[in-house]
């Protein structure tokens, strides 16, 4: 069967699978300071990085419209499936199943699934991968959504942030807790929960530190990692994604490893400095 794989731009796509037919990301859009950019190809992290931190406000981040997922669906392909961003965290789940349906209500026959990934970043980026191998494995339609939705919920997230702004500016964390947190060096440790949310998990004080802890934490929570890939998202510090990739090499088998920069959605969200970690 052909099928076809819509990945919203949270979730970042290494190159290879950029230009392969059976990928589309549909990119979400930015805002700083009145300025829309795009989170597509033409994304430019260190500018963006520039214009987020000279920014007293937060940046925004809108989800593609209905329409736009409608338009990737729309296609020859027989299963077509979509990933997006947590729908705690974004409009984007909706705004493909709303894209789903205006699909459907002129081609019924069409199998579209959309997943919510409970997740960001490079763990949509996971699903993806899960989804073509089960459909190059030839399983069905309804076998690959139960199988990938299990996967789901057997995935977990972390990150640590070296940048406490983004939250300070969106009103997660008071200008008081930020100062203090900048004061004493303290970094959290953050995670998602089971319904896609995102939680502290414990915190440290430094950088170097708070990565040990998150490694800790997922070496404690992995399962059948031998069957897994290892993937870490990061922006704008490889030297430091590659650091958290041998340290949990050095405790766990993995299937295979994906290390990758974040796009625009991820790169706003973690900033500068900021590791993601899925497994």
């Amino acid at each position: 069967m052909s099928y076809k794989i819509v990945i919203d731009s949270c979730g970042e796509l290494p190159a290879s699978y950029k230009e392969d037919a059976r990928f589309e990301s549909v990119p979400l859009t930015l805002t700083v300071e009145g300025e829309d950019i795009v989170d597509d190809d033409s994304f430019d992290q260190k500018s963006f990085l520039a214009k987020v931190a000279a920014s007293p406000t937060c940046p925004k981040s809108s989800c593609p419209s209905p329409d736009r997922y409608k338009n990737a669906y729309d296609c020859p392909a027989e299963h077509i499936y979509a990933v997006t961003l947590s729908a705690e965290l974004s409009g984007s789940y909706n705004s493909a199943m709303l894209g789903r349906q205006l699909l459907l209500e002129e081609t019924p026959d069409k199998k579209i699934h959309v997943f919510n990934s409970r997740s960001a970043s490079i763990g949509e980026t996971l699903i993806a991968l899960k989804i073509q191998e089960c459909e190059e494995a030839g399983m069905d339609f309804e076998e690959t959504v139960a199988h990938v939705e299990a996967y789901i919920r057997g995935q977990h997230t972390y990150f640590v942030l070296e940048n406490l702004e983004t939250f300070r500016k969106n009103g997660r964390l008071s200008r008081a807790k930020a100062l203090t947190a900048t004061v004493l060096n303290i970094k959290p440790i953050m995670g998602s929960t089971d319904e896609g949310n995102v939680q502290q998990l414990d915190k440290a004080r430094g950088i170097n530190k708070a990565l040990v802890k998150m490694v800790d934490l997922a070496v404690a929570q992995a399962v059948d990692t031998e069957k897994k890939i290892l993937a870490i998202s990061h922006c704008n510090c490889p030297e430091r994604a590659q650091i958290v990739k041998e340290a949990i090499l050095e405790r766990l088998p993995v299937r295979d490893v994906l290390l990758l920069d974040t796009a625009g959605v991820s790169s706003m969200y973690a900033n500068d400095g900021g590791i993601i970690l899925v497994i």
